[in-house]
């Protein structure tokens, strides 16, 4: 696959329930990794999140995240989807960000 995958995630608010982000059209995800202190809770947008799944191979496929609300940018790859089992709908991302070479 010769085109680049890309998603943005905002910041997920402390309070913020995951069934009621699902409603609102979000999916709860989180970043993490050796580069990162500690892992950040996100949100994504579900429909882009429904296409990314379809597209990227899971701990295979480089995709650029960004997230505005931070100055991290870069490469990860999608490290575990979770889904509901009769529904198919998305439950979870996560994604491992990737070692800066």
């Amino acid at each position: 696959m010769s085109r680049s995958l890309a998603i943005e995630g905002q910041l997920r608010p402390a309070d913020a329930k995951p069934n009621t982000l699902r409603r609102e059209g979000k999916t709860p995800a989180v970043l993490y990794g050796p580069s990162l202190e500690s892992s950040i809770s996100l949100v994504v947008d579900t429909h882009a999140a429904e296409l990314l799944v379809r597209d990227a191979r899971p701990q295979k496929t480089p995709i650029q995240l960004s997230i505005p609300d931070l100055p991290w940018q870069g490469t990860v790859v999608l490290q575990e989807v979770q889904a509901h089992p009769a529904k198919d709908t998305l439950y979870h991302l996560s994604f491992l960000a990737k070692p800066e070479n």
